[in-house]
């Protein structure tokens, strides 16, 4: 099992909505830089525990848990003119971006706020922690999820 960080602005997708989501379960489309995508293509596997993110609001932050209960496959949204994440580039024969499909396990009482990880030395080298990184979707080392648990 792989551990995971996966972001999301909770004014448009945070993780009441995974909560309220038919069977507690949704698709994470969207996502649109590369680095990010092979790892929801190539490395995320069923089972895979992930850390739920709010970012890009007043006190970013961990939320939460769920779990990947599928594997990368195309993200339609890129084929759909229609569609806010549409990339005239990508092809169902020839998919340019992936997603995953994750199920909500559990809502923190508090937020783990970003400040408050910055704080602990044990985090320093978490990608979500490193200066410049701006990824989405990013993995967690087994020890760093063992770390930030004991913070609640």
């Amino acid at each position: 099992m792989a551990f995971w960080l996966m972001k999301s602005e909770p004014d448009v997708y945070g993780i009441d909505d995974l909560a309220a989501a038919p069977g507690k379960t949704d698709h994470w489309d969207g996502v649109r830089n590369y680095q990010a995508r092979n790892f929801m293509r190539d490395q995320m596997k069923k089972g895979d525990k992930v850390f739920f993110y709010h970012s890009n609001c007043k006190q970013p932050g961990i939320v939460g848990i769920a779990r990947v209960v599928r594997e990368g496959y195309p993200d339609h949204t890129a084929f759909d003119p229609k569609e806010k994440y549409y990339d005239p580039k990508s092809d169902p024969a020839r998919p340019r971006w992936y997603m995953v499909d994750i199920k909500f396990e559990r809502k923190f009482r508090r937020t783990i706020t970003l400040e408050e990880l910055k704080q602990h030395k044990k985090l320093a080298d978490m990608p979500l922690l490193r200066k410049g990184n701006r990824l989405s979707v990013m993995p967690v080392g087994e020890k760093e999820w063992e770390y930030i648990l004991k913070l609640l």
